[in-house]
């Protein structure tokens, strides 16, 4: 175990010392230093942001990006934003957390069978990554993937996270020639046994708009427990 803490002490510095993409350091920087006035007298975090949680997880939860007053000013994964707020109220009702809630690193919060990361790193425009950007920081989701040998299942929150999470898993565990389509509810059985469950990401507009209410979350949440019970 120690062995396997060390390795992801070395993926997390070298997350947050990238700057490989220009355009989302840039504007990370820029939001740490503007701020938000909610939270003015709070200090961003401004950096890329690495993933969180159980080095021995049987659940994989994959996100898009930090977002620019939540990860991006706290430093975790979905923490201090709307996002968060359901994300981390679903994993907790679903037994993977000792808390309902995530407000900064320092809470006491701490998951239980399972981790939280992005295919992006970095807070970008508008929520919106590149392709290039997303490609860059793959071989850092590819690198906690390898780590996380206790997997056996993977959430998908969107079509861009269900691309992201496709592009590193390993070929001969794939079962199809392309990527299925997303849809919500969605899900893929892997040819070593393991499952992709896909979700709406619970972004604001999901939300507000009830295209993802709290019960179609808890849903897919209950599906992913059941199937790890059966073992």
């Amino acid at each position: 175990m120690k062995g396997k803490e060390l390795n992801f002490e070395k993926i997390k510095q070298e997350i947050e010392a990238c700057g490989e993409c220009e355009r989302l350091r840039s504007h990370c920087v820029s939001i740490a230093r503007e701020k938000k006035r909610q939270f003015r007298e709070e200090s961003y975090w401004g950096k890329p942001v690495p993933g969180f949680g159980d080095a021995k997880a049987k659940l994989l939860i994959v996100g898009l990006a930090p977002a620019a007053h939540g990860a991006n000013r706290t430093g975790r994964m979905f923490t201090g934003d709307q996002s968060g707020l359901w994300l981390y109220r679903a994993v907790y009702k679903a037994g993977f957390s000792n808390q309902p809630t995530s407000a900064h690193r320092e809470d006491g919060l701490r998951l239980k069978e399972a981790f939280i990361t992005a295919v992006a790193r970095c807070a970008p425009p508008a929520n919106k990554p590149l392709p290039s950007e997303i490609e860059a920081c793959s071989r850092f989701l590819k690198a906690e993937l390898e780590q996380l040998n206790c997997v056996r299942a993977f959430l998908a929150l969107g079509s861009v996270a269900l691309r992201g999470l496709w592009r590193v898993l390993p070929e001969d565990v794939k079962p199809f020639g392309k990527l299925p389509e997303f849809s919500h509810g969605g899900e893929i059985r892997l040819r070593d046994g393991r499952m992709i469950f896909c979700s709406y990401h619970p972004s604001q507009q999901n939300t507000f708009t009830k295209k993802l209410t709290e019960p179609m979350f808890d849903q897919i949440f209950n599906r992913v427990k059941i199937f790890l019970q059966r073992g």
